[in-house]
């Protein structure tokens, strides 16, 4: 199996780029450098020749026989029979031509046809040539010495730019998985792209740790929860099935069965509910008559109040419409419900309804202390419920917590308790 090349490095890659864009911006500028030196010098060249060999024109018609002094590297030839005319220079065409070769020097040479004679002036451009060729050498290495300080510049300048994003990576690497809540601190003047990078790391650290959360608080609830009901059931059952059994035993026992099986619905109902993204849950929130469900809530908990000289007063309700879960509406209610009445002996426990989607719930039990209710929301952080309170007001709490609903507890232990459920957060 062949290796798997380790991957390039963004410092270099982005190095390569600007080194590349640089090379290329170069090249263009040289090619486009040599194309308009190359036709200024035809421009020059056929500005020059053409003067010089007007010049010698006008003179050759004013005194026939005038020779050109041949200086300066200048050549005339006259007629196109011109004894010393070079083989090179013979059957040119009329204009200029460049960089021809006669002997071993490079020639301008520019012909021009007046009153029927052909005239031919060349001048030598070798020395012209060879200072070109240096200047161009020149250009090239500037050319070079100039990619060769981009590229140093461009690698430094990106190793500063980069060395802030260096330094998230590595506060990420250091965060400790258990420690869901830290959070990643930019230094003042971080530039904008590090804070939406921060900050969506940060998001996701926050809903990794609620995930995470929800997780636990299911595990550790149901392990700590449903041990009670599951222990009701078994029991109940065990009596029940006894050979000595009388009816009325096992019909009670049933019974046991049957409110435990109920309470442990409700239980899971609750628990799935925080165990979801409360996103989730939102998708399966529906219109719910508050009025016309509250009912029915106390209408399925009178059976708790057999034994007990107890009542369940629900005050005149308001036309009142939320939008949530039913399910998890019915087992908030309905444990706040059967708290109170498990707390209770003897009295009235008032159920009432307001307008903005409050439910209050005053029992005349045994009240709880301001350290009992305190320890209530303390729980909030922890597992909540358990024991003689049912499924535990600390995990009603929790599902407020979860929905963003409002939960208060207030109580005297010489005048009950009174739960405030405000279902609209």
């Amino acid at each position: 199996m062949s290796r798997l090349r380790p991957p390039r490095s963004l410092r270099l890659r982005i190095t390569l780029w600007l080194l590349a864009f640089a090379t290329a911006l170069t090249i263009a500028i040289i090619a486009q450098g040599t194309v308009v030196i190359e036709y200024v010098e035809r421009v020059v060249w056929k500005s020059l020749l053409t003067v010089e060999l007007d010049h010698f024109i006008q003179r050759n018609h004013e005194e026939p026989g005038y020779r050109w002094d041949d200086t300066n590297g200048f050549v005339v030839y006259v007629g196109a029979d011109d004894p010393d005319l070079p083989p090179e220079l013979r059957g040119l065409d009329e204009g200029l031509h460049d960089d021809l070769r006669v002997g071993n020097t490079n020639h301008v040479v520019l012909v021009h046809d007046d009153a029927g004679t052909r005239y031919t002036l060349a001048m030598d451009i070798q020395q012209f040539g060879i200072d070109e060729s240096e200047y161009e050498f020149l250009t090239v290495i500037a050319a070079m010495l100039l990619l060769l300080a981009i590229g140093v510049a461009a690698a430094i300048g990106v190793s500063r730019l980069l060395r802030p994003l260096s330094r998230l990576a590595e506060r990420i690497g250091a965060m400790q998985p258990e420690q869901g809540t830290e959070r990643i601190e930019l230094e003042p003047g971080a530039g904008s792209e590090l804070v939406i990078i921060a900050d969506a790391f940060n998001d996701y650290r926050a809903r990794n740790a609620q995930f995470v959360e929800r997780e636990r608080t299911f595990i550790n609830t149901a392990s700590h929860e449903l041990r009670t009901p599951v222990a009701v059931i078994n029991g109940a059952a065990e009596l029940a099935l006894q050979a000595s059994a009388d009816p009325a035993t096992m019909q009670y026992q049933l019974q046991r069965i049957q409110r435990s099986a109920r309470d442990m619905e409700q239980l899971i109902i609750l628990l799935l509910a925080l165990a979801k993204d409360p996103a989730r849950l939102a998708k399966i929130s529906k219109p719910l008559a508050l009025d016309a469900l509250l009912p029915q809530i106390v209408d399925d908990h009178q059976h708790l109040t057999a034994g007990k000289s107890l009542q369940l007063h629900l005050a005149p309700l308001p036309r009142c419409d939320i939008h949530a879960p039913p399910g998890i509406v019915r087992a908030a209610i309905g444990n706040l419900l059967r708290n109170a009445i498990e707390n209770s002996d003897s009295g009235r426990i008032d159920i009432r309804l307001r307008d903005d989607a409050t439910v209050v719930i005053h029992d005349p039990g045994h009240g709880m202390s301001p350290e009992q209710i305190s320890e209530i929301y303390t729980r909030m952080a922890r597992v909540g419920g358990g024991g003689d309170s049912g499924i535990g007001l600390a995990l009603i709490s929790r599902l407020c917590e979860h929905f963003g609903w409002n939960l208060d507890i207030q109580s005297d232990p010489s005048h009950g308790t009174t739960a405030t459920l405000q279902l609209l957060g």
